[in-house]
């Protein structure tokens, strides 16, 4: 026991350069479960070969000893996973990846991002990401608490839209505190199941982690388990089965959106994660399936856009607002699903 915790010791001591450290506590609920399986689906992006040879390498433990693969985990179990991969600043190499600049000046850039690029390098995207185009197309950025050049704000992988890079140390404090204090102005737009009984209205309810699936997060009454959050919806237009809605944030919380919608029963169209990739509403006729097959590949992601985005600008003081156009993917399933209306006389 005494030697499995020295080297759990030894391993976290360099660990800060060249591991990735997960942690989870079983829950009392949770029935007996192979620990590859368990982790599979808590860590994103970790395959189950990646996990496999994680443990093969002694680099999962429960409480203090290493386990192998086919570990039955059970409830209290406090299970912690070490990944490696190079170290952080190694991940920072600039790369020639086209960004879609709507302004810039000598304390920020506005772009906006496409789907399916990460803001930063992380766990399973150590390559690629809208960091390491904003190093290639500029020489500094400064650097936040978390060693991100330029990083204000994020959106998920998945989300298209409006983000706000800083260019100087004074513009990233300015812009981090203006975040901070709730002045921003984001916009987003949003396809949802269901139709909803109000034109406007407020989803209110603190955000915290799924007790479960840690990929998730969970709406809590309960503040002492999430932090507060605020999302004012409205709606654009109906479907009858699915709704365009827009979406102000007054908190920014981590899957705000994606959460508070599938909470109050409107989960996001195409939302894989949250389960919006099945038909939630509709018919269960083979045609309508088809329809709805045919529009998830038209749109191969959650369909949530940041469209609009405002702020301060750090050195004027000067009201900024920026606008974007939905993207074609976006805009593709919003024509489908126009047609398959008018097709219907609904």
């Amino acid at each position: 026991m005494e030697n499995d915790k020295t080297l759990i010791n030894e391993i976290e001591n360099i660990s800060d350069a060249i591991f990735e450290h997960f942690s989870f506590v079983v829950d009392k609920g949770q029935s007996p479960l192979r620990i590859d399986k368990f982790l599979m689906s808590r860590i994103e992006n970790a395959t189950r070969n990646k996990i496999q040879q994680a443990a093969k390498a002694g680099y999962i433990f429960v409480g203090e000893k290493p386990v192998k693969s086919n570990y039955k985990v059970k409830k209290g179990d406090n299970i912690k996973v070490l990944f490696d991969h190079p170290p952080y600043q190694n991940l920072l190499k600039p790369e020639p990846i086209s960004l879609e600049i709507i302004y810039e000046d000598d304390a920020l850039i506005v772009l906006n991002k496409p789907p399916g690029i990460v803001v930063h390098p992380g766990h399973g995207n150590y390559q690629g990401t809208l960091l390491n185009g904003l190093l290639y197309h500029f020489n500094q950025l400064p650097k936040n608490e978390n060693e991100r050049p330029g990083i204000v704000h994020r959106i998920d992988k998945d989300t298209s839209g409006l983000l706000v890079i800083a260019k100087t140390e004074f513009a990233m404090t300015n812009l981090a505190k203006q975040f901070f204090d709730k002045t921003t102005e984001r916009i987003y737009n949003a396809l949802v199941w269901g139709d909803f009984e109000e034109d406007k209205g407020t989803f209110e309810g603190a955000i915290g982690r799924h007790p479960k699936n840690r990929l998730q997060m969970s709406v809590y009454e309960d503040n002492s388990k999430g932090k507060e959050a605020l999302t004012h919806f409205k709606v654009l237009e109906r479907f009858r089965y699915v709704t365009l809605v827009e979406c102000q944030l007054e908190t920014g919380r981590t899957h705000q959106i994606r959460a508070h919608m599938k909470h109050f029963g409107h989960t996001l169209f195409n939302d894989s994660r949250y389960g919006g990739d099945s038909i939630l509403k509709g018919t269960s006729f083979s045609k309508y399936r088809h329809f709805i097959e045919n529009c998830f590949k038209i749109l191969p992601r959650q369909a949530l856009h940041a469209k609009t985005l405002g702020f301060k600008h750090p050195l004027s003081g000067e009201d900024l607002q920026f606008d974007s156009q939905l993207p074609k993917d976006f805009m593709g399933v919003l024509k489908k699903w126009r047609s398959y209306i008018a097709s219907k006389g609904l």
